[in-house]
Formats: C-alpha cells, structure tokens, sequence
C-alpha cells in the first residue's frame, strides 16, 4: 500500500516566492526605490555618508553624489533621504534626461479634453508640499542630473535653493508666487563623464555640495563573500577590479567599474554573465579609441578563470543548453 505522502493526501500546496513573503525584489523596491539587490542592508545608524550629508545640508543648498556607474549613488541616495524624511511619503523622485524640460520641473501645461491648464512641475509641487507642513522634513532626490541643461530646468529656482535664500519668494514668469522653504532638501546624483557636467559644474559648485562615490574594493569584497565564490577566484576579481579601477580610469575615467555590477553575481556562471550580458559592452564604450587597453582589459578577465572546469570558454546558460531548436 502506497505511503500518504505518495498519494497526495494534501489537495492544494501554495508555493511562496520571496515577494510573497516581502523579501523579494518588489518589496525591495518599494522600501529602498531600486536596489539592484533583494537583500540589500537598510541603512545604519551611524552610517558614515548619512552624517556627512546631515552636516552638509544646513550649509549648502543640496548635496550631489558623483561617481561613475555601479557605485550606489541612486541607493545611497534613497536611502538617505528616507532617514531625512524621517517617512518616504514625504520623499519625491525625479529622473533627469535629454528632453527633461522646465515646464516638468517647474510649472507648464497639461492637456485637457478640451485644451490645456497650468500644471505644477515636481519642483513647485514639492515646495507647495513643505510650505504646507513646516514641522518635517521633506526631500526632493534627482537622478542622473547631468542628462538635462540643469540650470534651465531649475530656472529662477536655482538662486533660491540657496540657503541664505530660503524662505524668501520670487515671482515665476506666470505669475505664480514661489518660495524654496528651508524644510526642503536636494539629494541629486551625476555620472562625472556625462556631457552635461561641465554645466552642472558651473551652475551648481558654490549652491551644492558634492561627495564623490568611487569604486569601492572593499565594498566588492563583501558583495563576493555573499556570492559563493571560492577564496582564489574571489582574489582574482578583486585584483582585477583594482587594476581597471587604478591604472586605466586614472587616465580613462569612464573606465571605471562600479562594485555594484556584482551585486547579483551568485557563483562562476554568474561572474561570466556579468562580462557577457553587461561589463563587455561597458569596456567597450571605455576604450574604443585604445584597442591595446580594451584587450588587456578583456585579457584580464579571462584570465581569472584559467584552472576551472571549462575554463572561459565552457560556460553556456543551462537555459539556452535546455532552449528547444527552432524548427528551419
């Protein structure tokens, strides 16, 4: 006689992934808006970047975390406008681009049915916010800030963001009354290599403060002992990642390598995605004037994996091994 558990005595079992449990990837973004990880550490008390900002932001008009890509601006970022915030409903995100305009920051027009009316950008919508509610803090965040022509997206606003400015009103071109309150705080993060940085860096170096976030070994270091990795080849990426991140980005800056591209990586085959899929394309964008660095580079990399089963060129995803041929 077949064993109960055999027969299926149970009709129904709930399989519960980590969202499900509020642990996953959705949650994560929810909670810290976008870690590239699920498990990513909610910020310390005493976490360093957090004090330096705290002390900063009484004595310029917002703080800029600059740094190349991977290196947790954006999470960093977050994370400490929350603890500012002291409740994330009075935390705002903006993302600036190409075509990021004042009439979004600002104040513009929205389309009716029937024609336009006078819509408040993000910017104005935020003071009007913190001008309402005096006794908390409320933090604006703006991403990739060099991807707009920030001081014309900031327009009258950016002399008002000065401290010793705060509180006083200035009239918009419509009309409309605005006035930065000193309840309001900027966080703002930039890639130093965009294009744009020569003008943020003009509008902005005597009204922000700015805190460089590099490449951090160190940080990689406890990113790879989560990984799985073993000790030898955990050794190997992190002397390959002080090489690209000290000889070629000191005359290549947009050589550098974030530590936060590992982040996911959870073994061997996920050390040969992260080059596959992401760090390749990256490297080359860096060096497409300097052959001979690119090859080293590349070199480099596929050297750390000499001495394991199928060395470099054995790696396949199993699911493109088990991916069922195409009929011709």
């Amino acid at each position: 006689m077949p064993h109960d558990f055999e027969v299926g005595l149970v009709p129904s079992v709930r399989h519960l992934s980590a969202d499900d449990l509020g642990i996953g990837v959705s949650a994560t973004v929810a909670m810290t808006h976008a870690s590239n990880a699920p498990d990513a550490p909610r910020l310390a008390q005493d976490d360093l970047q957090f004090l330096r900002v705290r002390r900063l932001l009484p004595l310029f008009g917002g703080v800029i975390f600059t740094g190349p890509p991977g290196t947790g601006k954006t999470y960093a970022a977050a994370q400490i406008a929350e603890r500012l915030a002291g409740d994330k409903n009075r935390v705002r995100f903006v993302q600036f681009h190409a075509s990021y305009q004042y009439d979004d920051f600002m104040e513009g027009f929205a389309p009716t049915e029937t024609g336009f009316k006078p819509s408040d950008g993000a910017f104005l919508a935020i003071c009007k916010e913190a001008l309402a509610d005096p006794h908390h803090t409320y933090v604006l965040v703006i991403d990739e800030l060099s991807r707009a022509d920030a001081a014309r997206v900031f327009g009258e606003a950016l002399t008002y963001v000065e401290r010793s400015k705060r509180g006083l009103e200035v009239t918009l071109a419509s009309g409309t009354p605005l006035i930065v309150p000193a309840n309001l705080e900027i966080l703002a993060t930039m890639n130093p290599v965009d294009r744009g940085v020569d003008e943020v860096d003009a509008a902005f170096e005597r009204r922000f403060a700015k805190i460089k976030v590099d490449p951090s070994r160190d940080e990689l270091d406890r990113i790879l002992a989560k990984s799985g990795l073993e000790d030898g080849l955990k050794a190997r990426v992190l002397a390959w990642f002080s090489l690209v991140n000290g000889k070629f980005a000191r005359d290549n800056p947009s050589a550098a390598v974030g530590h936060a591209y590992f982040i996911n990586v959870g073994g061997v085959d996920g050390l040969r995605d992260v080059w596959e899929y992401q760090l390749q394309f990256a490297v080359d964008r860096a060096f497409r004037l300097d052959a001979e660095s690119r090859s080293s580079v590349e070199s480099g990399w596929k050297n750390m994996f000499v001495g394991l089963p199928g060395g470099w060129d054995g790696h396949q995803l199993a699911s493109e091994q088990e991916r069922p041929v195409e009929p011709a």
